[in-house]
């Protein structure tokens, strides 16, 4: 790897350029990039599918022989070897967090005696498409993130089309008339993973458009550019999210059955109390999940709203966090978790966050916490 992009030193590569010279998967290639990069020993930029070029010391790096670190994976054709000789819980891993492209952190969780990020890049690797499932706001698409760099992904919605997956005619600035590729077709050319979020929000009639892709034949047809064929590079591989409960979601036979793994995500609470979010509040989510589990309630707070809640309290205190709390949830379940969090803290009401009554123009002026410093001083 250090010595393709020390012998092009004025060219950004991309994982599948690699992939394709040195004719090794894309996942051992993107762990070998990736080693580089913190290593020091090469650069990484791209503002979406990552690129990666020599530095100063990406020639002196190739001419030493690198040790692959946890999590690295064996070239496609040695993986079936690897895996029946090799329990997976023996292999070496890293389970420290691992910074997104957006920035932030993701923790890995345990999959199969292996983090979770590691035994998606081997499912990749294996050409094993995987469903992710689970309520909203679990981190099923923070994992997907972590696991593939070199992810494009498609929200999904029930207004999504063909068009929006494989590609459509658009104006360019002279008036004329191009066909511009979706990410289906460019994650496929340039073997990349791809993840439909929400996927059971999409119609099965755009659905399907996608599935020749991931089955055998590997390729599908562009009708509306010409009857192109576009086949998938080494490295293609699709994950898809599915949120079960929300309104208009349905997971079809036909969608299921193209993903021979499914995994259900769940909210991890011990990981909110590492992250010092507010016991009390923790141990209201988690009470309140209980409850969704037995079918007596509808919702229950799960990361992404305790990581709200979280920034809330900082910016605004304690009471306007809890209000805000209880305000996201659904109108039907808003009394029981407003009970929820009356008894776990304590106060002896809460209501959703909701604009009083207009303040005095002095007033209006004074910082959050300020106890009328101004009315003081002019009584001194």
């Amino acid at each position: 790897m250090a010595r393709l992009l020390a012998d092009r030193p004025a060219d950004t590569l991309t994982i599948g350029d690699m992939a394709r010279q040195l004719g090794h998967s894309h996942g051992a290639v993107r762990n070998a990039a990736l080693t580089l990069v913190r290593r020091g020993e090469a650069d990484q930029g791209g503002m979406g599918q990552p690129e990666f070029r020599a530095n100063a010391k990406t020639a002196a790096a190739a001419q030493t022989a690198v040790i692959s670190p946890p999590g690295t994976h064996p070239p496609r054709g040695q993986t079936t070897t690897a895996r029946t000789t090799t329990p997976a819980a023996a292999t070496p891993r890293q389970t420290g967090p691992i910074r997104r492209a957006g920035g932030q952190l993701y923790h890995p969780r345990e999959l199969a005696d292996l983090p979770d990020v590691e035994a998606l890049n081997r499912l990749r690797d294996a050409d094993v498409p995987v469903l992710l499932y689970g309520p909203p706001g679990t981190g099923k698409t923070s994992l997907v993130e972590a696991a593939f760099p070199d992810l494009l992904t498609v929200a999904g919605d029930g207004d999504t089309t063909v068009g929006d997956l494989i590609g459509e005619y658009t104006q360019d600035e002279t008036g004329a008339y191009v066909f511009q590729y979706g990410p289906l077709v460019t994650a496929m050319t340039e073997g990349r993973a791809l993840l439909i979020d929400d996927a059971t929000l999409i119609s099965p009639k755009v659905l399907a458009a996608l599935y020749p892709a991931m089955d055998g034949r590997r390729q599908i047809q562009v009708k509306a550019h010409k009857g192109e064929t576009i086949k998938a590079e080494p490295g293609f591989y699709v994950v898809a999210g599915h949120n079960p409960g929300v309104h208009g979601a349905v997971l079809t036979e036909a969608l299921a059955s193209r993903f021979s793994v499914q995994i259900q995500i769940g909210t991890d609470y011990d990981l909110a109390l590492a992250l010092r979010i507010d016991a009390r509040v923790v141990r209201v989510a988690r009470h309140l999940a209980h409850q969704v589990e037995l079918g007596e309630l509808g919702w229950a707070p799960q990361l992404r709203e305790l990581l709200s809640y979280q920034k809330t309290e900082a910016v605004l205190g304690t009471k306007a966090a809890l209000a805000n709390l209880v305000g996201i949830a659904p109108v039907e379940d808003r009394d029981i978790v407003a009970a929820a969090v009356i008894k776990a803290v304590g106060v002896k009401k809460i209501a959703p966050l909701t604009l009083g009554k207009q303040l005095p123009a002095s007033a209006a002026r004074q910082p959050p916490g300020s106890t009328g410093s101004a009315h003081r001083g002019r009584s001194r």
